[in-house]
């Protein structure tokens, strides 16, 4: 779907294409792409079809190049969908920048470019398209760095319910939230290499508040790089903790399955033996067979009971106890790891 937007008074107003300002520069953004709007893009704006097959490419990198007629970057931006398998992930959007129109091309919607059209970022203005342009990435980095945060939270309550049952639903929900980290991760630096570029590109014309802007930019996304490591380690971490958890759960089940088979197997033996055409021991009494076949039966039940319970005392009282030394190096990982959420929120 292609939508025209020209700013009134500094805020956006969506306008069609033969009813728009031509004084005024105007936007065109093109979300959710059909085969129709790449027509429209090639034939009426004249956007090379290997571009925009490019922009809609998922795993298209970030760059920038200069066109005979405009300049075009592409930068990777994510994306929340709740109803996916995987709820966070990023996608490419390509940036055509023309002397009066500046073109926006991506294959799905995303919250950065909902807020941009209902006025919710400060100080993004048409009048300036590589101003622009930063403002995008700039929203870009407070998307990667707020998504961030959610993802830690989610980790951190699927871990919660982990500690309560091991279930599949809760393992396959942190494997997909590793995938997104990852997806993040390959993101933010593709968007790294692109803001070094753009530092010293002469396809596109900054000021002096641009290159500030853009020093702001970088230190941005080195933040949620450096973020995006830290969660993913974390992570990892949490991931082989509970499989080891799994496994070491899997023992002690066998563990107690060997033991009641053992005990079993005593009174199996026996029965087994005097059924081989051997003559039963107090045949000829009434209820002394099914006396003693009573009592073993009892017998092993004590037995295994016995072993069972041994076998949890034991596990109690080996548990390792943690060290002075080791609560107080957790309580600090802990502060250090609060302390840098905060810094990120404050930021």
């Amino acid at each position: 779907m292609i939508t025209y937007w020209q700013q009134e008074n500094g805020r956006f107003v969506k306008t069609e294409w033969d009813e728009r300002d031509k004084s005024q520069n105007t936007w065109v953004d093109a979300r959710s792409v059909t085969r129709e709007d790449i027509r429209i893009l090639q034939e009426d704006f004249g956007v090379e079809q290997d571009n925009i097959l490019d922009i809609l490419d998922p795993d298209e990198l970030s760059r920038i190049d200069k066109e005979d007629n405009y300049t075009i970057t592409i930068a990777r931006i994510p994306v929340f969908d709740p109803t996916g398998d995987i709820s966070y992930f990023t996608a490419p959007i390509g940036v055509i920048v023309y002397p009066d129109i500046v073109i926006t091309i991506c294959w799905t919607d995303c919250e950065m470019l909902r807020d941009i059209t209902a006025n919710r970022i400060r100080g993004i203005s048409l009048a300036d398209f590589p101003a622009f342009i930063v403002k995008i990435l700039s929203r870009a980095d407070i998307m990667f760095l707020r998504y961030l945060k959610e993802i830690n939270r989610r980790t951190s309550s699927i871990q919660h319910e982990l500690q309560q049952s091991i279930k599949n639903n809760e393992l396959i929900q942190l494997l997909n939230l590793e995938k997104s980290l990852e997806f993040f991760s390959t993101s933010l630096k593709s968007n790294q290499i692109l803001l070094e570029k753009l530092k010293k590109t002469k396809c596109l014309t900054f000021d002096a508040n641009d290159f500030d802007w853009l020093d702001d930019v970088v230190i941005d996304n080195r933040q949620a790089i450096e973020m995006t490591d830290t969660y993913s380690n974390i992570l990892a971490g949490t991931m082989d903790a509970f499989a080891s958890v799994i496994s070491n759960n899997m023992n002690i089940v066998m563990k107690k399955l060997t033991i009641i088979s053992l005990v079993m197997m005593v009174p199996t033996f026996i029965t087994g033996f005097f059924g081989m055409n051997v003559k039963l021991p107090f045949s000829e009494s009434e209820w002394m067979g099914t006396a003693i076949i009573s009592v073993l039966c009892v017998a092993s039940s004590l037995i295994a009971a016995l072993l069972l319970v041994k076998e949890r005392t034991d596990l109690v009282t080996k548990r390792p106890k943690k060290s002075l030394a080791q609560k107080i190096k957790e309580k600090k990982a802990l502060r250090a790891l609060k302390a840098q959420e905060k810094k990120i929120e404050r930021s």
